[in-house]
């Protein structure tokens, strides 16, 4: 049989992008439609007047998912990728029956947080390590991130209709009916991966040499910045545009074509990256476009600039978002993995936790102003890190885990 061409992907990892896109995609979507509507909701829970328990609530799955990502993904190393993921999605599955079936906010907080507990995102991205070949990830890491962002556009837009036609209840039962469509696609559609080797012989790097590493460490901090970013940005991103006339309903007007044109503008950036291997050079210009975006939304106050600005924040947030975990599975060694995913995954969320609480404080204390003040701030410093990373050349990496035939 002929080597696949290096310049193209194979058809198993075409079909391995494409199905845990839609894998993710599925669980993804089961999240975000309960985001827009749940707020409304939740005063018909007993104790669901508490703005602050209504916020746990939503935030309790960002903050169970990353007490667990780490440890499915150094379980995805010993025991294999699809038995995690399926567990994994059986419990987001369980958990969303609990809160459709919730009467106070906290079973409703406890259905979240089990929602969260399913945390497979790192035994996903690893598996599509295992399923492609290094100069291919960045684009496989795409697809899934491109469908992470078409299933949150599509949840602005879906999210109240659906509300009005099956209610909470309904919804919550959908995200697990999703959740168990994950796992069909899991067995029926996803390609196998065959072993590197015997777990009994293979050296498994510790869980301190991953975090010891300074390549690796240069990307968890990327990607814990950009995520704090992003959550305390939205936490008063949205006042801004009500500012300007522009009422909270018809956010969605903006949101949907900026979040669509930004998947079609990250893909030039994404494709030299990879074929040229400068990812350090595009990874360098897009956090100097968050930078830029931060400066200017400290005077921003029209809705045209507020829009550019969104614009470019998600062009250069959704490159990042595909180069990062694509460099993290070139970097760690192949036994361990899934445990650097888990770890950058981990810092991903703990960065959305700590987005929140940093931008609701700030912008309590010190105005708006001060939230994207920290983000400009963040962005220095991790141009600086960018500044002694260790160029990444996609022919260099020796080893990759072989597709095997599909199952």
């Amino acid at each position: 049989m002929n080597a696949p061409n290096p310049d193209r992907m194979s058809r198993v990892e075409l079909r391995a992008g494409a199905s845990l896109a839609s894998l993710f995609g599925l669980r993804m979507l089961g999240l975000f439609l309960i985001l827009p509507v749940f707020a409304v909701y939740a005063p018909q829970l007993h104790g669901g007047d508490d703005l602050l328990l209504v916020g746990l609530a939503l935030g309790a799955y960002g903050l169970t998912q990353a007490f667990f990502q780490l440890p499915f993904g150094m379980l995805s190393d010993r025991i294999g990728r699809k038995p995690v993921i399926a567990a994994g999605l059986l419990l987001f599955a369980f958990g969303s029956v609990v809160a459709a079936e919730a009467t106070d906010i906290w079973i409703a907080i406890l259905g979240r947080s089990l929602q969260g507990a399913g945390a497979i995102s790192s035994v996903v991205v690893a598996l599509a390590a295992d399923l492609t070949r290094a100069q291919h990830r960045t684009k496989t890491m795409a697809m899934v991130g491109a469908t992470i962002g078409l299933m949150f556009a599509l949840s602005l837009v879906a999210a109240p209709a659906l509300y009005q036609w099956i209610g909470m209840r309904g919804l919550f039962l959908m995200t697990g009916v999703l959740a168990l469509g994950g796992i069909a696609v899991l067995v029926w559609v996803v390609p196998s991966v065959a072993p590197v080797m015997r777990s009994d012989q293979a050296v498994r790097p510790r869980l301190v040499d991953v975090l010891a590493d300074r390549e690796l460490a240069r990307l968890n901090f990327g990607i814990f910045a950009l995520h704090l970013v992003q959550m305390a940005m939205f936490v008063v991103f949205p006042t801004a545009l009500v500012a300007t006339g522009l009422a909270l309903p018809e956010h969605w007007r903006v949101y949907l074509p900026v979040v669509l044109l930004s998947f079609v503008l990250m893909v030039p950036p994404i494709m030299l990256a990879d074929r040229r291997g400068i990812q350090r050079r595009v990874m360098t210009f897009a956090v100097l476009g968050l930078l830029l975006v931060q400066l200017a939304l400290v005077f921003a106050q029209s809705l045209y600039l507020l829009g550019v600005c969104l614009l470019v924040f998600f062009c250069a947030f959704n490159v990042l978002e595909a180069m990062l975990p694509s460099l993290v599975s070139r970097i760690a060694p192949t036994a361990a993995r899934g445990t650097a995913i888990g770890v950058y995954n981990t810092t991903q969320t703990l960065g959305l936790f700590a987005g929140g609480l940093a931008g609701g404080w700030l912008a309590r204390q010190f105005g708006a102003a001060s939230v994207y003040v920290l983000g400009a701030a963040l962005m220095v410093i991790w141009l600086a890190l960018l500044i002694g990373m260790r160029p990444v050349n996609p022919a260099s990496e020796a080893a990759f885990s072989t597709p095997a035939s599909p199952g």
